[in-house]
């Protein structure tokens, strides 16, 4: 079984169907990487996932549960965009109560020494830099020991550096068997990280492959542009 499949998903705010339709699955020990214009559905998609959203129709199985599920949530990890609840809380301390909340976390200071938290651990979030919120997201993302992580545009203005180093994790996760499905904006990302690729527009997946299956006309981001439309909803 996948370790997540969508079916014919449907969401809907008002008039506004956010997801029209999606059909997708993600593999353990692959990435998955969700292509797709601002306002797709890339990150609707999550937030249902996540039991954040619900669908009006259509299936959704992650590992096998329920989204939202007590049994499915200590098993998945999601970096997002942003998060404005962790504002106050230092980054070191954020990522002690994280790793409390789950039966057999990463240890804390291997994460914080993966990802070169220590230097700003005592630093309250919103003092931090954009890039340095990005790892300590990232941290809290995989202290749980996830089976499945989701990951929105992890490294949207990160250096290339910080850049590098998340995608060697992002590797680690998919050698340890992890499922990864993550959104992205970066071409070049998607073609160096992902096992499979689903450009999606106006809710829906318009067209599936490898970076290489998609780009045979041409560049992964001619195929992007031919697949997807630009405009708004």
């Amino acid at each position: 079984m996948p370790a997540l499949q969508s079916n014919d998903l449907v969401v809907t705010f008002g008039s506004l169907r956010a997801l029209d339709g999606l059909t997708l699955t993600a593999e353990s020990g692959q990435v998955t990487a969700l292509l797709g214009p601002n306002g797709a559905g890339k990150t609707t998609f999550i937030r249902c996932c996540t039991g954040l959203a619900r669908p009006a129709s259509g299936t959704l199985t992650i590992l096998g549960g329920e989204p939202g599920s007590a049994a499915v949530l200590p098993k998945i990890g999601l970096m997002p965009q942003s998060t404005g609840a962790w504002s106050g809380v230092r980054a070191g301390e954020l990522l002690r109560y994280l790793a409390r909340l789950y039966a057999d976390p990463q240890p804390v200071d291997d994460l914080i020494a993966l990802l070169g938290i220590g230097a700003f651990e005592a630093t309250p979030y919103r003092r931090l830099s954009g890039g340095q919120q990005q790892a300590v997201n990232l941290a809290g993302a995989l202290v749980g020991r996830p089976a499945l992580v989701f990951l929105d545009e992890p490294t949207a203005g990160l250096d290339p550096r910080a850049r590098r180093l998340t995608w060697d994790v992002v590797r680690s996760l998919r050698d340890s068997d992890v499922a990864v499905l993550l959104t992205t904006h970066d071409m070049a990302e998607a073609a160096e990280l992902a096992d499979r690729v689903h450009i999606i527009d106006h809710g829906a997946v318009r067209a599936s492959g490898t970076a290489e299956e998609l780009a045979v006309d041409g560049s992964l981001e001619d195929a992007y542009l031919r697949y997807t439309s630009g405009e708004p909803r």
